[in-house]
């Protein structure tokens, strides 16, 4: 299944809000809806006199208009004669961008196995469940790129399939040398599950709340950029969506 990357999880909208400081200079009817529970990204400037707000409630994305004298509040959608969305830019910079860098920079952060060489030009995460058979063909699929040296694979290794899958992650992120042990197991010489210290094995139990945290549902599921975009593809892409993934066709 292929999607647009979207932020599921509603407890990371507030890390894009706005200080507490601007909210004491917000006017009354955005106070009050702040006092109900959204979360304002932003401000903008919006036809007729109107000052916009993107906000946030529950990881649903909306504007908000108010009024030139400020006393009043409008929440929805505004649209031009030609019918044009007015709303969709200012969301996109104001909330969407900034979750999108948010996610990209947890992805940064986890526990991941290089694949590939430490400059190639694009960078995409996977995540990768060690009993996961989509995740070899996966892997097989992308070798052209990554033996080219054009695109770097960081698979955030999770444990989720099979009982013993959290002991074959940590055994991957544990190896003395895990790319080669990834490289290994991927072309079908499997890992055996096997005891770690005790950081390994918070390492895998991190990913896998990273993935819980992220609404993901499938391995592998692919996060990469796109025209400036996050996209995400669960499960495996077909020849199309791995070329844009990718940059371009196989090399």
């Amino acid at each position: 299944m292929v999607l647009r990357f979207t932020l599921l999880m509603a407890a990371l909208a507030p890390l894009a809000a706005v200080s507490a400081a601007q909210a004491d200079e917000w006017p009354g009817p955005v106070q009050a809806l702040v006092e109900e529970g959204l979360e304002i990204h932003g401000e903008f400037e919006a036809p007729g006199g109107l000052v916009g707000y993107a906000a946030s409630h529950q990881g649903r994305e909306m504007t908000v208009y108010v009024t030139a004298d400020g006393q009043h509040a409008i929440v929805g959608t505004m649209i031009d004669a030609e019918g044009n969305d007015l709303s969709e830019v200012p969301l996109d910079e104001l909330v969407r961008a900034p979750q999108e860098e948010q996610v990209w920079q947890q992805l940064e952060q986890s526990h991941w196995i290089q694949d590939g060489q430490a400059d190639a030009p694009r960078v995409l995460y996977t995540f990768t469940d060690p009993n996961c058979p989509y995740c070899r063909q996966f892997w097989e699929q992308a070798r052209p790129w990554i033996e080219a040296g054009e695109v770097q694979l960081r698979h955030i290794m999770v444990g989720i399939l099979q009982p013993d899958s959290p002991a074959k992650a940590s055994a991957l992120l544990g190896a003395e040398d895990p790319e080669a042990a990834l490289h290994d197991h991927s072309g079908g010489d499997s890992v055996a599950p096997s005891a770690q210290p005790r950081h390994i094995e918070d390492q895998v139990y991190r990913n896998n709340q990273l993935f819980d945290e992220l609404g993901l549902y499938a391995t592998p599921t692919t996060v990469y950029r796109h025209d400036g975009r996050l996209q995400r593809v669960d499960g495996m892409p077909d020849a199309t969506r791995l070329h844009e993934m990718m940059g371009g066709e196989a090399p």
